[in-house]
């Protein structure tokens, strides 16, 4: 820690830099040299001796240089000068406690000697002796108020008091004096960043960029602070400025595309990867990403490509095998995807969904038996897997083959007796047989095991809401499971059309409306949204979302008979 600060503090306004803090770390321009060495010495043999310990020091000979300066200070030891001198080399040489007594042998030669003023103010706050800083401070602004360094060095020293005020007074006295100051603005914005005034932060952040385009720092606070506020786009629009000053900023970079990739904008993350890739970026990490953007957008050969790339590298790489046997799956090449499937290893993590893979796509290609018979084989070989038995569970569900599926279960059931999970696919299972009582039964059973389990959650309230039961208890289960997963759509959905079933029709369209936006347009839930604008009479609304279905549907006479309705219902102009 104190190496740090020594090196911070010898340029002045580099300390100020180390104490601005961000994700990528980088760090502002800086003013000039605050110690600039002018020549106050009585006598030629200090002044010479003076000299030599100044070569001594621009050849990095530290103690060389302090032995010739302390002749110096023998020969002149009234000197507040060369006692400042010392200080710097004693800061070179982390020995914090001998520059600040040399400081403040200066300051009691001098108090008007600014260098050594300054220099006590930066060493007390690197030190943490920030009240002792201040008064040191406030006079070197007293000495030079038309200098910038002084006043920034007191404001992080009031900001680390927690004395706002002054520290955003003295800035702005700052300011007033040197309008173009892009550090007091930097530092404004900082204060109020830690004032928690995160839209007054931004506002001084952008002023100190129009001073200094280039300003790294700045921009990165900036996007910083508009991200802690939500305004993430904003935030991208930031990055985007910065890496159009610095496009080698790999850090920066790497957020971008981070928030690129939390924002579902793959088309705009894929060029800066490329270009990463192209660089020698990120390792096999950017690569991945790469492929699983271009599986994401259904460009399955450039994937399929990517993922071979990065096995040739790394043929252990089991997680990318099996990413790039579902390229194959996706791209429906079956028994391309069957083979790299295979080759993923019984010890790999990723070996019981590879194997669950394995059984679907037989069943898709029309040969469920077989499906059935690679879990079979796979559970003789592992008995103790529960992943398997619902994977075959699973899979007799999609062949509508229901009682075999809750035969499976109940066979082992007594092996797994505290697995919601199990319970979960039972209760499925019996809900497609038609035997509600039971399903709900299994459902309660999974929310004993688990009382956070969102889906058993949803999964009950939105089956008492589609059999109009127990409407009260459904809107419990449902507000809980909301809470739990505030951005699942279909959860939301549940939650509003409980509301529609209780006929609370207000509070069920914001409900539905968040739901259909973060569900991509579900089908179900926009047939939803359009029954609860018929409750509360916007019938437009309504035959818009009508047509939409009918478009994807058009044999859904019942959504047409509803659609005919609505239409029926809205006044001539």
């Amino acid at each position: 820690m104190k190496r740090s600060i020594v090196a911070a503090l010898v340029l002045a306004v580099s300390f100020l830099s180390g104490c601005a803090t961000s994700g990528a770390g980088i760090r502002p321009h800086t003013a000039e040299p605050t110690f600039k060495p002018t020549v106050d010495i009585a006598g030629s043999r200090a002044l010479y001796i003076y000299s030599l310990s100044r070569l001594r020091l621009l050849d990095g000979d530290l103690d060389g240089a302090l032995t010739l300066l302390n002749g110096a200070i023998e020969a002149d030891p009234d000197s507040a000068f060369l006692h400042t001198a010392a200080a710097e080399i004693y800061l070179k040489m982390n020995r914090l406690d001998d520059a600040l007594k040399a400081c403040e042998t200066a300051i009691d030669l001098d108090p008007n000697y600014r260098q050594a003023q300054i220099i006590a103010g930066t060493i007390l706050a690197g030190m943490k002796r920030d009240k002792d800083a201040v008064p040191h401070l406030k006079k070197a602004i007293e000495l030079a108020p038309d200098k910038e360094d002084a006043y920034l060095h007191l404001a992080v020293s009031y900001v680390k008091l927690f004395d706002y005020e002054q520290a955003v007074d003295t800035l702005k006295a700052l300011i007033k004096i040197r309008p173009d100051s892009a550090l007091g603005y930097y530092y404004l914005g900082k204060t109020y960043e830690q004032m928690k005034l995160g839209r007054e932060a931004i506002s001084y952040y952008r002023k100190a960029i129009g001073l200094k385009p280039d300003f790294e720092q700045a921009l990165i606070e900036m996007g910083v602070t508009q991200e802690s506020l939500g305004l993430v786009d904003d935030a991208i629009d930031t990055y985007k400025e910065l890496l159009a000053v610095n496009p080698f900023n790999l850090n920066v970079t790497q957020h971008l595309v981070q928030l690129y990739l939390q924002q579902q904008r793959l088309e705009d993350a894929l060029p800066l990867l490329l270009d990463m890739k192209a660089k020698g970026v990120g390792g096999l990490e950017t690569f991945r990403k790469i492929g699983l953007i271009y599986l994401e957008l259904e460009r399955y050969d450039e994937a399929i490509a990517t993922f071979r790339e990065i096995l040739d590298k790394e043929p252990a790489a089991h997680q990318v095998r099996f990413y790039l046997a579902s390229a194959y799956e996706d791209k429906e090449d079956y028994p391309r995807a069957i083979e790299e499937f295979g080759k993923i290893p019984v010890t790999a993590f990723n070996y019981l969904e590879a194997v669950g893979h394995i059984a679907f796509i037989y069943k898709d290609m029309g040969e469920g038996d077989k499906g059935v018979e690679v879990l079979k084989q796979a559970i003789a070989s592992q008995p103790k897997q529960l992943d398997l038995y619902l994977y075959l569970a699973g899979l007799y569900e999609s062949m509508g083959k229901y009682t075999d599926g809750v035969t499976l279960l109940l066979g082992i059931e007594p092996e797994f007796p505290k697995e919601p999970r199990l319970q979960f696919r039972l209760g499925t299972l019996y809900d497609k047989m038609g035997n509600r009582d039971e399903s709900i039964a299994r459902m309660k059973k999974v929310i004993e095991l688990a009382p956070d389990d969102a889906q058993a959650l949803n999964y009950l309230g939105y089956t008492y809401a589609e059999m109009g039961i127990k409407l009260d208890e459904a809107l419990q289960y449902l507000k809980k499971a909301v809470q739990l997963k505030p951005g699942d759509g279909f959860i939301l959905d549940s939650l509003g059309w409980i509301y529609y079933k209780m006929k609370r029709y207000d509070e069920a369209v914001p409900v539905l409306e968040r739901s259909l936006k973060l569900a991509n347009d579900d089908l179900t839930i926009t047939e939803h949204l359009a029954d609860a604008y018929v409750a509360i009479r916007e019938f437009r609304k309504a035959v818009e979302l009508y047509k939409k279905i009918v478009a994807a549907e058009p044999e859904r006479k019942d959504i047409q008979e509803k659609m005919r309705k609505a239409k029926a219902e809205i006044p001539d102009k």
